[in-house]
């Protein structure tokens, strides 16, 4: 009797290994068949811009981003600054109000007024590529267009025009486009960095040409850019963007010169409400007035304080936890 309670339960424990087995190696077979899902990255960039530069980020469905930039005028002496100006912060060189709506979660629609050339400006940036973080997508993508229109008085918008006999003024020209690839990955929770290569149109430009006589205005621009950010904690980091711009009428041009856009900063957020505390030698802040039109230098004292402030709404959507 005790022999075959004992053979008993060698084989109800077999049995029951033997369910187990089947049962982990059913789990496994369901497990592999299941598709896989590919977590997506989070805030590669805390706001839809890095300084100057345009961010992959978008604006979620159904919320508004309402944003305020401001630039101030040069700090050193030599750029027109100083004491006497309090630094820049007695002038202003532009100052940008802006509206941006989150049609969906990747596709933006904004529309904006700056001071500088009194331009209006609508713009679109959609994502169409998300970096996970299994790296099954190590980018994340967005195009991003934008087009200004300058609505400023016609001799203020055509002073220092060569003329000729036969140009006519048009409205036409006071529109101009950006276009840009914004390309960027986040390397952890601290480092995110963008590649930003850019195509721009004038519809008019002044007919000049540069100190050296070898090289014209071009309506059309050529512009790569590049940014990044580093957080020293949860809320605070250091951010910068930089453009070179291809134009052999601004490498050459020493009587007028251009400089290449530099924004160096900090950023800071504070539930809800991102601010960016920056200096840069742009006077703009909308790509169409700020890559063309930069002619200040560094080296010169010619950078001013600013600052990005956006303040994001919710239209109706459903918070996301």
């Amino acid at each position: 009797m005790k022999v075959s309670k004992k053979i008993f339960l060698i084989f109800a424990f077999i049995a029951f290994g033997s369910s187990i087995i089947a049962q982990d190696d059913m789990l496994a077979m369901l497990d592999s068949a299941a598709p896989k899902t590919h977590e997506k990255v989070s805030a590669t960039f805390k706001g839809s811009k890095i300084i100057n530069m345009q961010s992959t980020e978008t604006v979620k469905k159904k919320t508004m981003d309402f944003s305020v930039g401001h630039r101030f005028g040069n700090i050193g002496k030599e750029s027109g600054g100083g004491p006497h100006q309090l630094y820049g912060f007695d002038n202003s060189s532009d100052i940008r109000i802006g509206f941006d709506f989150g049609i969906t979660d990747n596709l933006t629609l904004g529309v904006a007024r700056s001071k500088q050339g009194e331009m209006l400006d609508g713009l679109v940036k959609y994502r169409f590529l998300t970096q996970t973080k299994d790296n099954h997508i190590p980018l994340s993508m967005a195009i991003y267009a934008d087009m200004g229109y300058t609505p400023v008085d016609a001799t203020q918008f055509y002073s220092g025009m060569v003329t000729t006999p036969d140009f006519k003024q048009n409205d036409i020209h006071r529109f101009s486009y950006t276009t840009q690839l914004l390309i960027a990955r986040k390397f952890g929770w601290r480092f995110s960095m963008q590649l930003t290569p850019t195509y721009q149109h004038r519809n008019y430009v002044l007919a000049s040409i540069n100190a050296d006589n070898d090289a014209v205005e071009t309506n059309d621009l050529i512009s790569v850019g590049g940014g990044f950010r580093f957080m020293l904690t949860k809320r605070l980091g250091i951010i910068a963007d930089y453009y070179y711009t291809l134009s052999d009428y601004r490498t050459n041009n020493s009587a007028n010169p251009f400089y290449n856009p530099l924004a160096l900063g900090i950023e800071i957020e504070t539930g809800g409400h991102v601010f960016h505390l920056n200096f840069t030698n742009a006077s703009g802040i909308i790509e169409n007035n700020y890559i063309p039109n930069t002619t200040d230098s560094w080296l010169k004292g010619g950078f001013k304080f600013g600052f990005n402030i956006s303040r994001v709404f919710n239209l109706g959507g459903k918070k996301k936890h």
